[in-house]
């Protein structure tokens, strides 16, 4: 895809109230998803990382909005934490078969690009793989487990 088709799509999410596009043409596959506000990611697996954003449209003023309760602090020993959200609906797969060890375990260094699990989408296999080195500190899903977009899968601490 030349880089005018990629930010047509891009202008097409933000204005639109889908979240996430995945395009697979002549064997190239982009993907762009919707961050907060106005401002769209564009992955291309195994390239680049684009970030596009359109200008902010004027905001309304708005009445003041009723005082909430205080958010509790976060607890200091787990800030160093970053969860790897699931990229699809779908059933989680730890490992490659049935009788087959996982992908990876509790206390396990991961590289950049190393399969973390499968996710099994109308009848399709993803390989789903680390964006960053980390650590694995805790497995939030079990094998065989239905997972929602979004979906912590994994709790990690960056490399």
């Amino acid at each position: 895809m030349n880089p005018k088709e990629i930010q047509k799509l891009i202008e097409l999410v933000e204005k639109s109230s889908v979240n996430e596009l995945e395009v697979n043409r002549w064997g190239r596959k982009v993907i762009i998803r919707k961050q907060s506000g106005n401002h769209a990611m564009v992955s291309i697996p195994n390239e680049q990382v684009f970030y596009a954003s359109n200008p902010a449209a004027p905001v309304q003023p708005a009445a003041a909005p009723a005082p909430q309760p205080a958010a509790p602090a976060p607890t200091p020993a787990k800030d160093y934490l970053v969860e790897v959200r699931s990229p699809m609906v779908g059933t989680l797969y730890r490992a490659p078969a049935p009788d087959a060890a996982p992908y990876v375990k509790e206390g396990d260094k991961v590289n950049k690009g190393q399969v973390l699990c499968i996710i099994e989408a109308m009848k399709l296999m993803n390989e789903i793989e680390a964006e960053f080195p980390f650590k694995i500190v805790e497995i939030l899903v079990e094998n065989g487990q239905p997972v929602e977009y979004d979906q912590p899968l994994f709790k990690v601490e960056k490399a």
